[in-house]
């Protein structure tokens, strides 16, 4: 009975699916099924880990899939470790999902919550599949479910996104595992998953130690495709155009992480440590996970737009992992498997809290966030605690993780001095999270709205500026410390005062009217001269046809072209996107821009109390524009925040479960059965190899 139970643990959510499909008309009935069939997923994989922990595997098969290959179904230890995590995390993004797709009033959140199920029907494929081919099958799978959940918003950027996304893991990943796998069979005559390695690869690779390295290889970067390896990482920052829930998804729990277990199965189970370190494939993916984890890190140091600091984040962490498994001694392995689920709970944290601010505030980036720790104090707070877990922090997951690693890497430095390049990377590493996670704390908690200092390593001069980010309480501008403006003005339009240049902008992108934020420093777009209340007049008396002055019309347009000198034609109406002025298509928490957005961030065809909140709406805030609302972000009282009135308690919730876990996995990994369960892994993986224990 037991041996189905890896059979059970996918399809329940494949069945549950079919039951959110059917509850469409009533909300409530599709999201209760949704939380039902995540604990029942996550119930039957618990059943199946004291079996496992006590040497037991659990194996269902189908019968033969394809000649001499059966469809297999095998939970042992690491799959087991893999399962675990995605069902226990789909039940807490399951909750978040159901705030922060109502808080928004996004549409299709029956398509939404069924494409998420059939996600992680997929997923636990990966997790149990007992050889490449079944495992091959699934990771295809995968790729199909999350599309509908990466192209959610169906703009075109999110289309041009989803086609992008199975362009790289599916037609590109997806057919160097095939790849790899038959040129496993063809040299081994089994793909099956053993301990240690298949036999016969090790007697291959004395005599055609090319062969094997070239199914490594393909192996290897297939999987690897999906882990955000550099150069084939491109997909992962423009899949940033999915709702946070869906980020944290590809992210933490199931996509980013498969291709990480992948690369994990076929190191350990289908090559084994002895075979990849001989054939030197192994220390090689670990220098390509070397260079991928600094080259995003000082790329995130660059990325004004929070999600996206985070995407490059994870192409980072995820190179930890395949790091660590190049290392072949035992600590290296165990930092390198401990890292799954140590970076899965802190990169969902800082997703959530991504996605709460996104929700209650608008804001998305980091110069437009000084003071909102005031607003949110536990939402960032947790994103604080998240990321010093991300740099290693002692007493956080990620130190547990990057500790195991570093040792492991000198200790191999001792017979191959590679190690030690490879333990100066994680260091080297450890500082850059520090300092693309820091200036969003130190924004949040220590900046003052009217003070912001715009950091040079985002999209300012060498040396800051400090700027507002207020909005102009009385229609003209706000002002910066040193007199540039860089506010939003009361039409909603938003500039960012780069480089001290006026930014005080309408809403169309061209100036500011009369009367509706611009002063009398206001420069005009041509570059000329700052316009006075004179020339106010003036230009309102040529508008109304009161004054009979010889001025052309059409230089009284902003000049988009370019050409100085080339008029362009505005009396042609503006081209449609989708059936709909751009100007009005409500935007992705991805692409938010700056200040534009109708009035009442409704999309189009919505009524303006479509994306009212649940809640009670503290400040009042303008959906029209990032930043704080007119006088500043209303700072929380102790109760106040006690309470979770910084957001609904859909979200608050899982935000504060996900960061507990963070440092749970820092303070007790063994007592939680995520280290028991890797030393487990190691043991078997090394047992009877020549590399040193």
């Amino acid at each position: 009975m037991m041996d189905n139970f890896p059979l059970y643990a996918v399809l329940v959510s494949f069945v549950g699916m079919f039951g959110i499909l059917a509850a469409h008309r009533r909300p409530n009935v599709r999201e209760a099924v949704t939380i039902a069939v995540a604990l029942a997923k996550f119930g039957i994989v618990a059943a199946m880990v004291p079996g496992v922990l006590a040497g037991e595997t659990y194996v269902f098969s189908a019968g033969e899939f394809v000649a001499g290959i059966e469809f297999v179904l095998r939970a042992d230890p690491l799959g087991i470790l893999f399962a675990a995590l995605a069902s226990l995390l789909w039940i807490v993004t399951s909750l978040y999902s159901i705030g922060y797709m109502r808080g928004l009033d996004e549409h299709s959140q029956t398509r939404y919550f069924a494409s998420f199920a059939a996600s992680l029907s997929a997923t636990m494929g990966i997790a149990f599949a007992g050889n490449l081919v079944t495992i091959f099958v699934f990771y295809e799978l995968l790729s199909v479910a999350t599309y509908p959940l990466v192209a959610h918003d169906g703009t075109d950027e999110a289309r041009s996104a989803g086609r992008k996304y199975l362009a790289y893991t599916m037609f590109g990943g997806g057919v160097l595992v095939l790849a790899g796998t038959v040129l496993v069979f063809f040299l081994a005559g089994t793909v099956t998953f053993t301990p240690g390695g298949i036999e016969g690869l090790a007697e291959v690779a004395n005599s055609n130690e090319s062969a094997v390295q070239l199914a490594y290889l393909l192996l290897a970067v297939g999987f690897g495709v999906k882990a955000g390896l550099m150069p084939l990482h491109q997909w992962l920052p423009t899949a940033m155009v999915a709702p946070t829930p869906v980020s944290g998804l590809l992210h933490a729990v199931a996509v980013v992480k498969s291709g990480a277990f992948g690369v994990a199965r076929v190191t350990l189970e289908v090559f084994g440590p002895e075979v990849a370190y001989r054939i030197g494939m192994g220390v090689a993916v670990s220098s390509l996970a070397a260079f991928t984890l600094l080259a995003a890190s000082f790329i995130a140091l660059r990325k004004d737009h929070l999600k996206q600091r985070l995407a490059y984040s994870t192409v980072s962490q995820l190179s930890y992992i395949v790091l660590g498994l190049g290392i072949f001694g035992p600590y290296g392995l165990i930092g390198a498997l401990l890292h799954i689920p140590a970076h899965a709970f802190m990169k969902l944290t800082l997703f959530f809290c991504a996605g709460a601010a996104h929700v209650e505030t608008h804001t998305d980036h980091i110069s437009e966030m000084a003071g909102i720790g005031k607003r949110m104090p536990v939402v960032f707070g947790a994103f604080a605690l998240a990321a010093a877990g991300m740099a290693g922090i002692p007493l956080f997951a990620g130190f547990v993780s990057k500790y195991y690693m570093v040792i492991g890497a000198v200790e191999m430095g001792s017979f191959a001095p590679v190690g030690y390049y490879l333990a100066g990377a994680l260091l080297v590493s450890g500082v850059l999270n520090i300092a693309y996670f820091w200036p969003v704390v130190y924004t949040a908690f220590f900046e003052a709205e009217a003070d912001h200092d715009a950091k040079p390593l985002v999209d300012y001069r060498p040396g800051g500026e400090r700027r507002s980010t207020l909005v102009s309480m009385d229609g003209g501008e706000a002002r910066g410390v040193e007199g540039r403006s860089s506010s939003v003005g009361s039409d909603g339009g938003e500039g960012r005062g780069v480089e001290g240049r006026s930014s005080s902008v309408g809403s169309d992108g061209g100036e500011a009217p009369s009367g509706e934020g611009r002063s009398s420093s206001d420069v005009a777009s041509d570059g000329g001269r700052p316009v006075d209340d004179a020339d106010d007049a003036e230009a309102e008396d040529s508008e109304t046809g009161t004054d009979d002055a010889d001025v052309d019309a059409q230089d009284l347009r902003p000049d988009f072209s370019g050409s100085p000198g080339e008029r362009r034609d505005y009396s042609e109406p503006a081209p449609l996107v989708d059936g709909e002025y751009a100007v009005d298509k409500h935007p992705s928490d991805h692409t938010t821009p700056d200040g534009t957005d109708d009035a009442d961030g409704a999309e189009a065809g919505e009524s303006p109390d479509a994306v009212e909140h649940t809640h009670t709406d503290i400040d009042d805030h303008d959906a029209s524009h990032e930043g704080p609302p007119p006088g500043g972000w209303r700072r929380l009282s102790t109760a106040e925040a006690l309470r979770g009135e910084e957001t609904t308690w859909f979200m608050l919730g899982p935000i504060l479960a996900a960061v507990t876990g963070a440092i749970l996995v820092g303070i007790i990994p063994y007592e939680l059965g995520f280290l028991e369960l890797i030393e487990l892994i190691v043991e078997g993986a090394l047992a009877g190899t020549e590399v040193p224990v």
